[in-house]
């Protein structure tokens, strides 16, 4: 069973509050991320996964005139939470997506501190 973990994170001001983190902090957080891809790979449950760059930079693009497309700044303002990155993942339950989610979850913030990151879980549709 395929799912898409996505890993949300506050608003703020359109910007990864990991920039203001200490250096150690920052390192910290992404030794957990790099050991996390490591133990899916290891696992055969890793498909893909990536960060996402922050709200100030994204676009929301729709079908315009003559089937050109239409680009306007997005997200909207009244979003509370956005995107940070997300996961594919092939496990054999919806059990084991959970925990590998409420592991994303626990990933280290300031002084090491988890973050208890909001991460929603939804199975990849099969088109068969």
């Amino acid at each position: 069973m395929k799912f898409m973990l996505m890993m949300n994170v506050p608003r703020g001001t359109g910007d990864y509050q990991i920039s203001n983190w200490k250096p150690e902090e920052i390192q910290a957080h992404m030794a957990f991320m790099h050991a996390l891809n490591k133990d899916l790979m290891d696992a055969g449950e890793f498909v893909a996964g990536e960060g996402l760059t922050p709200p100030s930079q994204a676009r929301i693009v729709r079908v315009g005139n003559g089937g050109a497309p239409a680009v306007t700044d997005g997200p909207f303002p009244e979003t509370k939470e956005f995107l940070a990155g997300f996961w594919i993942i092939d496990v054999e339950n919806e059990a084991r997506a959970f925990e590998i989610a409420a592991r994303v979850s626990s990933a280290p913030g300031p002084g090491g501190t988890p973050l208890v990151i909001p991460v929603e879980v939804r199975q990849v549709m099969s088109v068969l």
